[in-house]
This record gives C-alpha cells, sequence and structure tokens, in this order.
C-alpha cells in the first residue's frame, strides 16, 4: 500500500501493469477510493492492466481510504487536482491518459484546465454534473453519504470548515461540471470520449454537453451501466488505438455538435477526422 506525501497531505495509490499512464479515478462522490472499483460499472485497473500502467489513488479525506489532508475552503476542485497531479510528479510521469468515473468526470475537467499539456486525452464516465431541476442533488449527496462518518473521524475540522468546502464544491459554480465552465469546455480540444449514465447525481445532460461543446469529443450509446461494459470498454480500445507502444487517440474536428438526449445518437456529422498520436513508451 504504497503513500505519496506532500506537506500535510498523504495520498495513497496503487499501480499495475506497464506502459503509457492511465490515471484512472473510481467513482464514490468525495468517497471516491480504491475499494470502490469491485462495485464500478467495469473495473478499469483489471480491464486495462494489459495495456496501461494503471494508476489509481484513494481521494483526500474520502471514507474508507486512506488519504487524508486538510479540507480547503475556498478552490476545492484545484486542491483534488493538486493531489492528482502530485501523484503523477511523485512516480516521475509527465504526460498521461486519464478517465474518472462520477466525481471523476468534475476532476477530469480541472485536470484539463490546469494541465492541458499533461493530459493527452480524457474519458468522462457516468459524470457528475449539475441538475437544474435538482439543484442541491450533490450537496445532499455529500451530507447523506459523507459527512457523518468525516466528521466522526476528523472531529477537530469544524462546521464552519465543512460548510464552506461543500459551498466551494458544489455552489460557487452550480453549473454543468461544477468544476469548469461550459465556455472551458467549449474551448478544450484535448480528445475527450463521454460514457453517458442518467442518475440524480448522474445526469445525462451534462454527458452531452460535454460531448456536444468539446470540439474533439465522441459519446458512446446510452447508458454505460453493467450490462453494456463490455461494450463500453471496446468504445475505449476503438477510441485510443490498438498498438500497445503508442497511445493512438481519434481527433475529431467538429462543428457545435447536438447530441439527442434520449438516444445519444449523432446529429451532426463531424466535419474531418484524423488522428493525434502520444507514445506510450517515452520516458515520462
Amino acid at each position: 500500500m504504497p503513500f505519496y506525501q506532500r506537506g500535510d497531505v498523504r495520498i495513497r495509490y496503487e499501480e499495475i501493469g506497464s506502459g503509457f499512464p492511465l490515471l484512472v479515478i473510481p467513482g464514490g462522490g468525495l468517497n471516491s477510493r480504491v475499494s470502490n472499483w469491485q462495485t464500478a460499472v467495469f473495473n478499469a485497473m483489471e480491464e486495462f492492466e494489459h495495456d496501461f500502467r494503471c494508476i489509481t489513488m484513494d481521494q483526500r479525506n474520502a471514507n474508507g481510504g486512506d488519504s487524508t489532508g486538510p479540507v480547503p475552503v475556498e478552490n476545492a476542485w484545484d486542491a483534488f487536482a493538486d493531489d492528482q497531479l502530485g501523484l503523477m510528479d511523485h512516480l516521475g510521469i509527465r504526460d498521461f491518459f486519464y478517465m474518472g468515473y462520477c466525481i471523476g468526470g468534475c476532476f477530469a475537467g480541472k485536470l484539463l484546465q490546469r494541465a492541458p499539456q499533461r493530459v493527452v486525452a480524457a474519458v468522462f464516465c457516468q459524470t457528475v454534473g449539475d441538475r437544474p431541476e435538482d439543484p442541491d442533488v450533490m450537496m445532499r449527496h455529500s451530507q447523506q453519504n459523507w459527512l457523518a462518518d468525516f466528521r466522526a473521524r476528523r472531529p477537530e475540522v469544524s462546521t464552519e470548515t465543512i460548510e464552506r468546502y461543500l459551498h466551494s464544491l458544489w455552489r460557487v459554480q452550480p453549473d454543468f461540471l461544477y468544476s469548469v465552465s461550459r465556455e472551458f469546455i467549449s474551448n478544450c480540444r484535448t480528445p475527450i470520449l463521454v460514457l453517458p449514465d442518467d442518475t440524480p447525481s448522474h445526469p445525462l445532460p451534462t454527458s452531452v454537453d460535454v460531448a456536444s461543446l468539446a470540439p474533439n469529443a465522441e459519446i458512446t450509446v446510452f447508458p454505460c451501466d453493467a450490462q453494456r461494459s463490455p461494450v463500453a470498454r471496446a468504445s475505449i480500445e476503438d477510441y485510443i488505438g490498438p498498438d500497445s507502444n503508442h497511445l493512438t487517440v481519434r481527433h475529431v474536428e467538429k462543428p457545435c455538435t447536438n447530441y439527442d438526449t434520449k438516444s445519444c445518437i449523432l446529429s451532426s456529422a463531424p466535419a474531418s477526422a484524423a488522428s493525434t498520436s502520444a507514445s506510450r513508451s517515452r520516458p515520462t
């Protein structure tokens, strides 16, 4: 059980396999932790261990995990990005492929904003997002599924600090991905693959919006669930290409593309398609 430490932050992580680095973040909201892979729609650490150097981690202060750190009262999404990028630095990795489940979609947005030259491609799997008809869904989810156990473990953290932390996550930018704006995604040229879902905390419209706004994004057929996990894995394999020595990602230049929110069927054809490559074997 290796750890990475930076000041007051201590991050537990795991890695398996070899090849181009893949940072893959499990779901679970603020309880995103390594043990959640056992109940994921598909276990990326197991599925891709023969294709990539797979790296995963417990997020800072996730209940049931072993990562700890201060509770940020401002710029909470940046604090998570600091942990994730810091781990990559610790492992000597510069460029990497990213895949995030659930809250990992919010993390993806912030990583693409903070490190556009390092994240060579990103997969948004069942991403968390704002639901306008239920704007407090993620605040409620955090209070019901994270807060009580965290308080029991960390009684020294004040109520005011926790309230400011949750406010920073869910209310400072109460729209879209919470972590970044629609304008940012519409100008983000990093290749993106979206695996959509539709649950209270994983709204389908957010996945559709990411795929529609990002210039180099594609989307799979809805829903990405346990029954369709082989389809999801095949979509990822097709997206990244078959070469074990190179990460080859389809690079799609398209106009602002609208997707049908019921079927996730492409309703305007891409203008052109090409490929962009990043060496898996480079000494990153």
